[in-house]
């Protein structure tokens, strides 16, 4: 019976994250996609402000803690922990679907301070708000989606964990 130690295992740690996951993701993915923007934006020269800040142009870009999209890896690595899955499978999973987060986010970052830079904030507003509003939600989907076929996934997160408890629960009865 190692399904229900490594059932509380996961399920505890998806707690934890739920509680602290966002600051811990901060830490560490706001210094990073910080530093990848900043240097994929060469070609406007930007200059650094501050230690979450630059300048291009005259327009002083400040880095907020939503800037780095840790909605999306607490995401990933919620459906991770609440999917039945080996451990080296989870690993690659959460560390792939990381991956793909960071470039699609530091795209989507370049893209923005390219819409200021070039059509000016009316047009930043707009743009943000339809990556923030429509486009992230449908990329974490489409990206589980990818990841699920990619290392052929067959668990659903959580259901799968319902019916294997669901299951054992009417084994223990006929006994």
């Amino acid at each position: 019976m190692k399904y229900i130690p490594s059932l509380i295992t996961r399920y505890l740690l998806a707690l934890f994250l739920m509680i602290f996951g966002l600051n811990i993701i901060y830490f560490i993915i706001s210094p990073l996609t910080f530093k990848l923007s900043y240097y994929s934006l060469f070609y406007y020269s930007p200059i650094l402000s501050s230690e979450n800040s630059f300048i291009i142009e005259n327009n002083k870009l400040n880095f907020i803690p939503a800037c780095t999209a840790a909605s999306a890896y607490l995401l990933l690595a919620l459906l991770v922990l609440t999917t039945e899955l080996k451990l080296k499978k989870s690993i690659k999973t959460f560390l792939l679907g990381s991956l793909l987060i960071l470039i699609a986010n530091i795209i989507r970052i370049d893209i923005l301070i390219i819409t200021l830079i070039e059509y000016g904030s009316k047009a930043f507003e707009t743009v943000h708000l339809f990556f923030w509003k429509i486009l992230s939600t449908i990329y974490v989907v489409l990206l589980w989606i990818f990841l699920t076929k990619y290392f052929k996934i067959k668990e659903i997160p959580i259901y799968t964990d319902f019916k294997n408890i669901l299951n054992i629960y009417k084994k223990s009865k006929k006994v």
